[in-house]
């Protein structure tokens, strides 16, 4: 970015290469990276109270999932479903209107997938119980796939309260739904576009010139890569890709899967290290279950948003989203934790 006359770099509008909107990176609005480490403290609730340490204890159904398999050993994942669900799986599928509205009952599943250690948090977990984490990810994936009736399955952590965390426990969520959410529908369209007019998966160019470029690179391995997006919507913001085009999470083959994670985990945990009680999103976006023909060329991947920022009027009016820490020192910032 440009300097300008104070040494702060000038404001600039970047086009999302995928998506097409704009985005407002204004560094001048902040002086540095770490004014945005909290002075508070993370509140760690007792075990005692915890509905996820013994999680049928607590009323909570059977594992539709259980690792290991074997009952006679420990349990360290289960799945379990959400016991208050936004959706359910007893609706039957029915379109609808109301006056000029078209509605569709809220058929899905909902399900919690519960790691076993109560202080372990996903940059803690071992490499192995990470992998492991992801494995019942796709594992899970795949039975929600063949009902024919999802159209897509969202899998995400939500960690600390602004991150919408309601339980301190670790764990992570994964809901199926009918329809293709319109920030997934915004990405694929953005990639097929791209596509049609390329013929490039959009994501491997933007793979090809981050690795290239490197500042906005925070970590990677031979099989994937951790950066900030040129077109951060958030300060901090990075996503990890694996580095062969895949377009299915769940067809994902072992030694790939076990990249992302392992670059995931590293990332995230410099992340923490950098701000060690940050509350952030991860979730992955992956090609719907339906029509899989249709997206090949689609690039699967993880996306981390930090809550360091809250969107006001100019970002609600707009839908422009105002980054007040310039990408390139972001990587820098959690890279060097």
């Amino acid at each position: 970015m440009k300097k300008g006359p104070n040494g702060i770099s000038e404001p600039e509008f970047r086009e999302d290469l995928v998506s097409g909107d704009w985005i407002l990176i204004a560094p001048g609005r902040n002086k540095r990276p770490d004014q945005f480490v909290s002075k508070e403290k993370r509140a760690v609730p007792p075990i005692d109270n915890c509905p996820f340490e013994n999680p049928q204890a607590s009323g909570n159904a059977d594992p539709i999932l259980r690792v290991p398999a074997d009952i006679r050993r420990e349990w360290e994942v289960q799945v379990i479903p959400n016991k208050y669900p936004a959706v359910s799986a007893k609706s039957p599928i029915m379109k609808g209107d109301f006056g000029p509205y078209l509605t569709l009952s809220g058929f899905g599943h909902h399900d919690v997938v519960i790691t076993r250690d109560h202080f372990s948090n996903f940059p803690k977990l071992s490499p192995k119980k990470a992998f492991d984490l992801f494995k019942v990810f796709q594992e899970r994936y795949r039975m929600l796939a063949a009902d024919k009736r999802v159209a897509y399955v969202s899998i995400f952590h939500n960690w600390g309260a602004k991150a919408g965390a309601s339980v301190y426990h670790p764990h992570y969520q994964m809901i199926s739904i009918p329809v293709i959410p319109p920030d997934v529908a915004h990405s694929l369209s953005g990639a097929t576009r791209y596509f049609r007019k390329n013929r490039r998966c959009v994501h491997c160019d933007i793979l090809s010139f981050e690795m290239k470029a490197g500042k906005r690179v925070i970590c990677e391995s031979e099989g994937a890569v951790a950066f900030a997006p040129f077109t951060s919507r958030e300060p901090f913001e990075f996503r990890v890709f694996p580095k062969k085009h895949l377009p299915y999470f769940e067809e994902t083959e072992e030694e790939d899967l076990k990249s992302v994670v392992e670059v995931l985990r590293k990332a995230v945990g410099l992340l923490e290290r950098r701000f060690p009680d940050i509350d952030y999103n991860i979730f992955i976006h992956t090609a719907p279950t339906r029509s899989k023909g249709r997206y090949a060329h689609y690039h699967w991947h993880v996306e981390v948003m930090p809550k360091v920022s809250i969107s006001a009027g100019f970002e609600l009016s707009t839908g422009i989203e105002i980054t007040v820490v310039d990408p390139d020192e972001a990587a820098e910032f959690i890279r060097k934790g």
